[in-house]
Protein backbone atom coordinates (compact mmCIF):
# COMPACT_ATOMS: atom_id res chain seq x y z
CA UNK A 1 0.00 0.00 0.00
CA UNK A 2 1.61 3.20 -0.63
CA UNK A 3 -0.04 6.85 0.85
CA UNK A 4 0.90 10.17 -0.92
CA UNK A 5 0.10 12.71 1.61
CA UNK A 6 -3.18 15.25 -0.24
CA UNK A 7 -4.31 18.28 1.53
CA UNK A 8 -7.30 18.04 3.06
CA UNK A 9 -8.33 20.92 5.11
CA UNK A 10 -5.91 21.16 8.31
CA UNK A 11 -5.44 17.09 8.04
CA UNK A 12 -3.06 15.47 5.53
CA UNK A 13 -4.97 12.74 4.49
CA UNK A 14 -3.15 10.40 2.69
CA UNK A 15 -4.28 8.86 -0.91
CA UNK A 16 -4.46 5.49 -0.36
CA UNK A 17 -4.07 2.38 -2.89
CA UNK A 18 -4.29 -1.19 -1.57
CA UNK A 19 -1.43 -2.67 -3.88
CA UNK A 20 -2.86 -6.25 -2.83
CA UNK A 21 -5.92 -5.41 -5.11
CA UNK A 22 -6.93 -5.99 -8.15
CA UNK A 23 -9.03 -3.73 -9.45
CA UNK A 24 -10.09 -1.10 -11.84
CA UNK A 25 -9.02 2.49 -11.06
CA UNK A 26 -12.56 3.19 -10.01
CA UNK A 27 -13.04 0.38 -7.70
CA UNK A 28 -10.08 1.22 -5.71
CA UNK A 29 -11.19 2.73 -2.48
CA UNK A 30 -11.34 6.04 -1.32
CA UNK A 31 -11.04 7.86 2.09
CA UNK A 32 -12.66 10.91 3.08
CA UNK A 33 -12.44 12.75 6.37
CA UNK A 34 -15.56 14.68 6.68
CA UNK A 35 -15.54 17.95 7.62
CA UNK A 36 -19.29 17.61 9.31
CA UNK A 37 -21.51 15.29 10.13
CA UNK A 38 -22.39 13.38 6.95
CA UNK A 39 -25.11 11.28 5.91
CA UNK A 40 -23.17 8.22 5.11
CA UNK A 41 -21.07 8.35 8.56
CA UNK A 42 -24.48 8.53 10.18
CA UNK A 43 -25.73 5.38 8.38
CA UNK A 44 -22.30 3.49 9.14
CA UNK A 45 -22.24 4.43 12.36
CA UNK A 46 -25.92 3.24 13.03
CA UNK A 47 -24.86 -0.15 11.32
CA UNK A 48 -21.85 -0.29 13.80
CA UNK A 49 -23.27 1.23 17.10
CA UNK A 50 -26.83 -0.20 16.71
CA UNK A 51 -28.00 0.34 20.07
CA UNK A 52 -27.17 3.86 20.28
CA UNK A 53 -30.09 6.51 19.60
CA UNK A 54 -29.69 8.20 16.42
CA UNK A 55 -29.75 11.94 18.31
CA UNK A 56 -26.74 10.83 20.67
CA UNK A 57 -24.79 9.58 17.52
CA UNK A 58 -25.55 13.36 15.33
CA UNK A 59 -23.92 14.85 18.68
CA UNK A 60 -21.16 12.18 18.66
CA UNK A 61 -20.47 13.23 15.11
CA UNK A 62 -21.01 17.23 15.60
CA UNK A 63 -18.50 16.58 18.36
CA UNK A 64 -15.86 15.02 16.04
CA UNK A 65 -16.33 17.75 13.28
CA UNK A 66 -15.85 20.60 16.04
CA UNK A 67 -12.63 19.34 17.41
CA UNK A 68 -10.74 17.88 14.78
CA UNK A 69 -7.30 18.06 16.60
CA UNK A 70 -9.33 15.50 19.10
CA UNK A 71 -11.52 13.55 16.94
CA UNK A 72 -11.15 11.99 13.54
CA UNK A 73 -13.74 10.33 11.26
CA UNK A 74 -13.31 8.88 7.82
CA UNK A 75 -15.40 6.86 5.51
CA UNK A 76 -14.72 4.90 2.68
CA UNK A 77 -16.27 4.72 -0.56
CA UNK A 78 -16.13 2.01 -2.90
CA UNK A 79 -17.39 2.77 -6.35
CA UNK A 80 -18.97 6.11 -5.02
CA UNK A 81 -20.76 3.63 -2.36
CA UNK A 82 -19.76 4.19 1.45
CA UNK A 83 -17.96 0.79 2.31
CA UNK A 84 -16.89 1.75 5.94
CA UNK A 85 -15.77 3.79 8.42
CA UNK A 86 -13.23 4.53 11.03
CA UNK A 87 -13.45 6.70 14.42
CA UNK A 88 -10.85 7.75 16.14
CA UNK A 89 -10.20 9.83 19.45
CA UNK A 90 -6.65 11.52 20.59
CA UNK A 91 -6.73 10.53 24.23
CA UNK A 92 -4.06 12.38 26.40
CA UNK A 93 -5.44 10.13 29.61
CA UNK A 94 -3.60 6.66 30.23
CA UNK A 95 -4.81 4.37 27.11
CA UNK A 96 -4.96 0.23 28.28
CA UNK A 97 -1.88 -1.14 26.69
CA UNK A 98 -0.10 2.02 25.89
CA UNK A 99 3.26 2.53 26.18
CA UNK A 100 3.38 6.50 25.57
CA UNK A 101 0.99 9.34 25.65
CA UNK A 102 -0.85 10.60 24.28
CA UNK A 103 -2.38 7.97 21.81
CA UNK A 104 -4.95 7.69 19.26
CA UNK A 105 -7.37 5.56 19.71
CA UNK A 106 -9.84 3.42 18.01
CA UNK A 107 -13.39 4.05 18.78
CA UNK A 108 -15.03 1.92 15.99
CA UNK A 109 -14.01 0.65 12.60
CA UNK A 110 -16.77 -0.80 10.45
CA UNK A 111 -17.11 -2.16 6.95
CA UNK A 112 -20.57 -3.30 5.19
CA UNK A 113 -21.11 -7.17 5.58
CA UNK A 114 -20.60 -7.45 1.53
CA UNK A 115 -17.53 -5.51 1.14
CA UNK A 116 -15.49 -7.17 3.71
CA UNK A 117 -12.05 -8.70 2.96
CA UNK A 118 -11.36 -6.10 0.36
CA UNK A 119 -8.72 -3.86 2.10
CA UNK A 120 -11.02 -1.58 2.96
CA UNK A 121 -10.41 -2.09 6.66
CA UNK A 122 -6.44 -1.67 6.39
CA UNK A 123 -7.32 1.69 3.96
CA UNK A 124 -9.13 2.72 7.28
CA UNK A 125 -6.48 2.22 9.72
CA UNK A 126 -4.00 3.38 7.43
CA UNK A 127 -5.98 6.99 7.50
CA UNK A 128 -6.36 6.64 11.14
CA UNK A 129 -2.38 5.86 11.48
CA UNK A 130 -1.34 8.94 8.91
CA UNK A 131 -3.81 11.53 11.37
CA UNK A 132 -2.19 9.52 14.84
CA UNK A 133 1.68 10.47 13.58
CA UNK A 134 0.48 13.81 12.52
CA UNK A 135 -1.31 14.38 16.14
CA UNK A 136 2.43 13.42 17.51
CA UNK A 137 1.28 10.03 18.33
CA UNK A 138 3.87 6.88 18.29
CA UNK A 139 0.77 4.22 19.33
CA UNK A 140 -2.13 3.36 17.53
CA UNK A 141 -4.55 1.84 20.49
CA UNK A 142 -8.24 0.02 20.36
CA UNK A 143 -10.16 -2.49 22.34
CA UNK A 144 -12.71 -5.70 21.63
CA UNK A 145 -15.09 -6.98 24.11
CA UNK A 146 -13.59 -10.38 25.17
CA UNK A 147 -15.59 -12.81 23.30
CA UNK A 148 -15.42 -10.96 20.21
CA UNK A 149 -13.42 -13.57 18.47
CA UNK A 150 -13.81 -11.71 15.08
CA UNK A 151 -12.42 -8.53 16.09
CA UNK A 152 -9.87 -10.25 17.63
CA UNK A 153 -8.65 -11.49 14.58
CA UNK A 154 -9.17 -8.49 12.45
CA UNK A 155 -7.05 -6.44 14.90
CA UNK A 156 -4.29 -9.01 14.63
CA UNK A 157 -4.66 -8.75 10.81
CA UNK A 158 -4.58 -5.31 10.93
CA UNK A 159 -1.38 -5.15 12.62
CA UNK A 160 -2.34 -4.59 16.30
CA UNK A 161 -0.68 -6.62 19.18
CA UNK A 162 -2.51 -7.82 22.41
CA UNK A 163 -1.21 -5.90 25.02
CA UNK A 164 -3.50 -6.99 28.38
CA UNK A 165 -7.10 -8.78 29.14
CA UNK A 166 -9.11 -6.51 31.04
CA UNK A 167 -12.55 -7.02 33.00
CA UNK A 168 -13.80 -3.74 33.95
CA UNK A 169 -16.09 -3.55 37.18
CA UNK A 170 -18.82 -0.74 38.49
CA UNK A 171 -20.60 -0.54 41.42
CA UNK A 172 -23.59 1.90 42.18
CA UNK A 173 -23.14 4.18 44.85
CA UNK A 174 -26.03 4.97 47.23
Amino acid sequence: MSAQPRARGRLQVPRLKAAALVRRPEHTPRIEPPSAPHPDGLALRRALWSGCPQEEQLAQMAAFAAEPARYAHFIAYEAGTPAGLAAAALRQDYVNGAASSPAVFLEGLYVVPRLRRRGIARLLVAAVAAWARESGCRELTSDALQGNRASHASHRALGFEETEPVVFYRKDLP
